[in-house]
C-alpha cells in the first residue's frame, strides 16, 4: 500500500549492514508516504517496512547508483566505475538531489566525477531512499526528487548490558577482477553507541563481448567513526568520514581521477522535546580536494602542449533546523536551512609551469531557505501540503592566467572580468500530496511547483571546456550569466495495490518545465568560427560549442513495480519505466533520456537458500536531441542468474552469473569513449559488462 514503505524484493541485497539509529528516528509520516526504500540489508527493525528478506540478485557494483537505478522511474548514467549519476523520470544531474546520511554537499569535480553517490560505497550502504516522484519541501529544493544513501552504523543496545555489534562483507567479481571488503563494528549500551566503519575496493579494466574497456579501473578507500548518545527522548549524534579515491579511470571523460580526498563532518540532535514538539538540528561540513589528468592512466600519451592536470576544491557548510508541532501524522513543521558552497578549479600543464588558468575562480553559491509543511486529513483522505522559499546568491572571482596561455582564453578572461560575475534568485516551491488509504487499494495524487537555480558551472563558467556536470558527450560548453531558474509544474497520479500475494504500484506523471537549462548551439552560424568563444573551442577540438540556455520542455510517462507470490516458494517481481521528454520551444527532444525499460525476476525460495534468474531489457532510443548531436541506441536484453545460501546464523553466501549469454549492449545513458588504447572505438558509446561470475559473503554478530 502507499501508506507503507515498499521493500523492493528485486534489490541486490546483502545482510551485512547495521541500522543507522539517528536515521530511524525520522518522522514516521515521512517513512510511510514520501519515500521508496531499497534495502541493501536484510535486517530491518522498522515495522513500517515489509519484513520479507530480499533475494540477493546482483553483484554489488562499486557505484551504488546502479542499485538506486533499480527503482521504478530511475536509470543509471554510466560515466565510469565510481562516477555514475541517477536519472529519475527523465531528469538528472543537479535536478536530482543527492545526499549521503542526509547530508547535502557540492561535488568537487567540475565534470561531476564525484556525484553524491560516489561517496556511498555499495559495500557500506544500509539502504537507499528515493523520494517518490517529488521530494517534500522539508528536504530542500530539488526539481526531480531526491536520493539519500544511508551508510552502516552501530545501533543502541537492546538491553541493559553493553553489546558488541559487527557486520562485514566481501565480494569478488570476475568481469573486472574486482574485490570489495568493508563493514562496521562498535560497542553500545542502551544510552550510548560508538562505532567505526571502513571499506576498500579495487578493480581492473572491465571486459565485454569484444574486448576490454581501457582506463576503467578503480580504487577507493573509506573509513570513519560515528557516535550517539540518548538525550531525553532523542539522540545527540556525530560522525566523521574520510573518502580517498585513488587513480580511477573515466573513459567517458577527457581526464581520469588521480584522487578525491574528501572529509565529511556532521552532527546534531533529533528527538522529542515535549509530547507534541519534535526538534531536529544538524550542522555539517564537506571538504573535497581533487586532481584529474589526461596522461597518467591512459594511452597514448597526449602531446606535451596538450597535457593537462586539473586541481579542484569544493567546500560546503550546511545548517538545518526544524520544529514539528503535533503527532507524526497530524502536525505542522516549520524549519530553515543554510547551504554555503565555495568552488575553485585550476587547469595546468605539468610540463609548463607558466601554463595555468582558473576555469572556476573562487565561485560561491550561498542559499538560505525556510519552509512550512502541514500533515493532516480531510475526511478519509490524508494529505501533506508544504511550501518553501529560498534565496540563492552566486558570485565569481577574477581568473588568473599564466604567461603561456594563448591570447584566445586571455581575451575571454578579460571580457569575463568586466562582466557582473554575480547573480541572485528568489525561488518558491510548493507540494501537495493526497492519498486515500484503503485495505487493498490506495489511490494517490501529487501536484507540485518545483524550481532549480542554475549551477555555478552553468551560469558562471567562462572558459569553453568539456565540463558539463557529467554529460560526458564530447561537446564543449560555456556558461551563461543570463540564465533564469528552472520552474517545473508537476502532476502525478496512481494507485497502490497490496492484495496479499500481489502488490502493484503504477504511476503516471507529467512535468512542464519552463526555462529548462540545456546546451544549445553557441550562435546561429553553427560551424562558422566567427566569435572568440568558437575560436577557443576550436582550439580544444570542437568547432561547434554549446552554451547553456533556457528552453521550454515537457516530460511525461509512467512507471510501475510489482511482486507476485505465485506459490509458497515461487516469487515473481519486477519494474518497468517509460518517459518521453521534448522541447516545447522547438521541434526537438531533450537530451540523454532513458528508453523504455523493464526487468523481471523469478525466485525460488526455501528456508535457507534461494535461486533465481533476472531479465533486464531496454528498448531502442531514437527520440534523441539533434541540438546536442545525440546518437540513437539499440535495444538489448541481458539475463543473470543468482543464488543465496544461509551457511549459519549470521553467515550468508551469495553467488551468481551476470550477463549469462555474454550479450553485447550499449546502454543509452552511457558516455562515449575518449580513450585511444581501448577495444572500444573513440567516440563510440561505452558497452555494458560482459559475462562474469561473482561471489559474496557476509558475517554479522
Amino acid at each position: 500500500m502507499f501508506s507503507k514503505q515498499i521493500l523492493l524484493a528485486a534489490v541486490a541485497a546483502t545482510p551485512f549492514a547495521l541500522l543507522p539509529c539517528h536515521a530511524l528516528a525520522q518522522d514516521e509520516a515521512d517513512n510511510e508516504i514520501l519515500t521508496d526504500v531499497i534495502l541493501v540489508s536484510a535486517d530491518r527493525a522498522d515495522a513500517s517496512v515489509d519484513s520479507s528478506e530480499p533475494p540477493h540478485q546482483i553483484a554489488l557494483p562499486a557505484d551504488s547508483v546502479a542499485i538506486a537505478a533499480r527503482m521504478p522511474g530511475a536509470a543509471a548514467i554510466g560515466n565510469g566505475a565510481l562516477s555514475g549519476q541517477l536519472s529519475y523520470r527523465g531528469l538528472f544531474g543537479e535536478r536530482v538531489l543527492g545526499r549521503v546520511n542526509g547530508q547535502r554537499f557540492a561535488t568537487g569535480g567540475p565534470n561531476a566525477m564525484d556525484p553524491p553517490l560516489h561517496y556511498a560505497p555499495s559495500i557500506l550502504v544500509d539502504r537507499i531512499e528515493v523520494a517518490r516522484g517529488v521530494a517534500p519541501v522539508s528536504q530542500g529544493p530539488s526539481l526531480a526528487g531526491a536520493v539519500n544513501a544511508e551508510l552502516v552504523q552501530v545501533p543502541f543496545a537492546s538491553g541493559a548490558s553493553p553489546e558488541v555489534h559487527g557486520r562485514f562483507g566481501a565480494q569478488y567479481r570476475s568481469v573486472d577482477e574486482s574485490y570489495a571488503v568493508g563493514g562496521a563494528v562498535g560497542l553500545s549500551t542502551a544510552n550510548w553507541r560508538i562505532g567505526v566503519l571502513a571499506s576498500r575496493e579495487e578493480g581492473d579494466d572491465y571486459d565485454f563481448d569484444g574486448g576490454t574497456v581501457g582506463s576503467s579501473s578503480f580504487e577507493r578507500t573509506n573509513y570513519g567513526v560515528h557516535a550517539g548518545m540518548k538525550l531525553g527522548d532523542g539522540e545527540l549524534f556525530a560522525e566523521y568520514r574520510r573518502n580517498e579515491t585513488d587513480p580511477t579511470g573515466n573513459p567517458a571523460f577527457p581526464m581520469d581521477i588521480q584522487y578525491f580526498n574528501t572529509d565529511f563532518l556532521r552532527g546534531g540532535y533529533s528527538g522529542q522535546i515535549t509530547d507534541t514538539i519534535a526538534l531536529k538540528l544538524t550542522l555539517g561540513h564537506v571538504s573535497v580536494r581533487h586532481l584529474m589528468d589526461n596522461y597518467s592512466l591512459r594511452d597514448p600519451d597526449p602531446a606535451a602542449m596538450q597535457t593537462r592536470a586539473t586541481f579542484a576544491d569544493a567546500d560546503t557548510t550546511t545548517a538545518e533546523g526544524s520544529l514539528r508541532f503535533g503527532s507524526p501524522t497530524r502536525n505542522v513543521t516549520v524549519g530553515g536551512d543554510v547551504e554555503l558552497t565555495e568552488k575553485y578549479v585550476r587547469i595546468t600543464n605539468p610540463f609548463n609551469a607558466n601554463f595555468f588558468l582558473e576555469a572556476q575562480p573562487d565561485l560561491t553559491s550561498d542559499r538560505y531557505g525556510a519552509f512550512v509543511q502541514l500533515r493532516n486529513a480531510v475526511g478519509a483522505a490524508e494529505f501533506e501540503l508544504g511550501a518553501r522559499l529560498d534565496r540563492t546568491e552566486q558570485s565569481a572571482g577574477t581568473p588568473e592566467l599564466g604567461s603561456a596561455v594563448p591570447m584566445g582564453p586571455r581575451n575571454l578572461a578579460i571580457a569575463y572580468i568586466a562582466s557582473a560575475r554575480e547573480a541572485a534568485d528568489t525561488t518558491f516551491d510548493a507540494v501537495l500530496r493526497v492519498w486515500l488509504p484503503g485495505d487493498e487499494v490506495t489511490p494517490r495524487l501529487t501536484l507540485a511547483r518545483k524550481t532549480r537555480v542554475p549551477s555555478v558551472l552553468e551560469r558562471l563558467g567562462w572558459l569553453p571546456t568539456g565540463a558539463s556536470f557529467g554529460l560526458a558527450d564530447g561537446n564543449i560548453y560555456v556558461g551563461n550569466q543570463a540564465l533564469e531558474p528552472e520552474t517545473a509544474w508537476i502532476a502525478e497520479a496512481g494507485f497502490d495495490v497490496d492484495a496479499g500475494p500481489v502488490s502493484f504500484r503504477p504511476t503516471v506523471f507529467y512535468r512542464r518545465v519552463d526555462d529548462y537549462i540545456q546546451g544549445t548551439p553557441f550562435d546561429a552560424t553553427v560551424g562558422v568560427i566567427d566569435t572568440p568563444v568558437e575560436m577557443v573551442a576550436n582550439m580544444n577540438g570542437d568547432a561547434t560549442p554549446l552554451m547553456f540556455r533556457n528552453v521550454d520542455a515537457e516530460l511525461y510517462g509512467l512507471d510501475v513495480d510489482f511482486t507476485v507470490q505465485a506459490t509458497q516458494n515461487l516469487l515473481f517481481e519486477g519494474a518497468a519505466s517509460f518517459v518521453r521528454a521534448k522541447r516545447r520551444d522547438i521541434a526537438d527532444n531533450l537530451y540523454r533520456v532513458p528508453p523504455a525499460n523493464a526487468r523481471l525476476a523469478a525466485i525460488w525460495q526455501q528456508d535457507r537458500w534461494s535461486l533465481g534468474a533476472e531479465v533486464t531489457a531496454a528498448d531502442e532510443q531514437d527520440h534523441v536531441s539533434a541540438s546536442n548531436d545525440e546518437t540513437a541506441s539499440d535495444g538489448y536484453v541481458v539475463v543473470g542468474l543468482f543464488g543465496s545460501f544461509a551457511v549459519a546464523d549470521g553467515i550468508t553466501l551469495d553467488a551468481g552469473v551476470e550477463n549469462l549469454f555474454d550479450a553485447y549492449y550499449q546502454p543509452h545513458l552511457s558516455g562515449v569513449n575518449r580513450v585511444g588504447a581501448s577495444d572500444v572505438a573513440l567516440g563510440d558509446r561505452l558497452p555494458g559488462p560482459g559475462r562474469g561470475v561473482w561471489v559474496r559473503t557476509s558475517i554479522a554478530f
